[in-house]
């Protein structure tokens, strides 16, 4: 699939992150895109950290589910080390524990199950009805419509260069306070083109799989993680990975929360093709806490 050579650049950039530096046995280090966030994007941190525990198993292994955990936020202006456990390695299945350190402390930590690709039983739940992507708003009209008077927070978000692009379903949430049911479905693709090896294209799926869910959690409550009234953070994340996939095309991330309390939201979400094969399932809970009025 061809893209145009700006958005290559993106994507380029992102294939360099996951490119890590190998310190040790069993210990690499990564580094962070400069893009003027004060934090790391956690699905950098789980990409990387995929990245370093597959250079630890057989290359006919690949990753069937990932559990991580986030402790503190990443300093995008220090690489990260990421140091990997080889828990067991059986005929059939591998199990690697991978820690990331910042100033000299943890700030993620992840367990990774891989397997031998083996036939069994196929089912799988079918893709909900959505617009096409060719149907709805790109980012460039998005960008001209909605963002010149959007919140500061906002217009940095989406007008930064990325490595995946989103097309939401519906747009309602951005134009209004209203509570709405917390679900979404939501088109992304890679902007550029993704190697043919399959360990990069696990960790460019896991990458974009932290993108929207926590805003999910949100509609309930006619929020969004853009509200300065509010402390937003991914705590945790859970994915599964059903079956390969190139990323040469268009996916739907299908997305609902079933419940908030606690200061904490939790969404699902589940990654389909075009045609409607289900590739991969994500859960995850995020911190959503008032701030303190001053």
């Amino acid at each position: 699939m061809s893209r145009p050579p700006e958005f290559q650049d993106a994507m380029d950039r992102l294939l360099t992150t996951l490119d890590l530096e190998k310190l040790e046995e069993n210990l690499y280090r990564g580094s962070s895109p400069q893009v003027g966030w004060q934090r790391v994007f956690g699905g950098q941190v789980i990409a990387q950290a995929l990245m370093a525990a597959q250079r630890t198993v057989d290359e006919n292994r690949y990753v069937h589910s990932l559990h991580a955990y986030f402790m503190r936020p990443g300093d995008p202006a220090v690489p990260i080390v990421y140091q990997v456990e080889r828990i067991r390695d059986g005929s059939s299945f591998a199990t690697r524990w991978i820690v990331a350190i910042q100033h000299g402390r943890p700030i993620f930590s992840m367990s990774a199950s891989f397997q031998v690709e083996e036939d069994g039983l196929d089912h799988q739940v079918s893709m909900p009805p959505v617009t096409p992507p060719e149907e709805l708003m790109g980012e460039k009209e998005f960008k001209e419509l909605f963002l010149a008077q959007a919140p500061a927070g906002v217009r940095k978000y989406w007008n930064r260069d990325r490595p995946i692009e989103i097309r939401p379903v519906s747009l309602v949430h951005y134009l209004t306070k209203e509570k709405l049911e917390p679900r979404q479905d939501i088109w992304v693709r890679a902007v550029g083109e993704v190697p043919a090896d399959r360990h990069y294209q696990a960790c460019v799926l896991a990458y974009l799989s932290d993108m929207t869910l926590l805003d999910t959690s949100l509609y309930a409550h006619g929020t969004s993680i853009f509200d300065p009234k509010l402390q937003v953070a991914s705590l945790d994340h859970a994915m599964w990975f059903h079956r390969p996939c190139a990323l040469e095309d268009w996916l739907v991330y299908t997305q609902d929360s079933p419940s908030s309390s606690g200061a904490r939201g939790m969404t699902r979400g589940s990654l389909y093709t075009r045609s409607g094969e289900l590739i991969a399932s994500v859960a995850q809970e995020g911190l959503i806490r008032k701030r303190a009025v001053e």
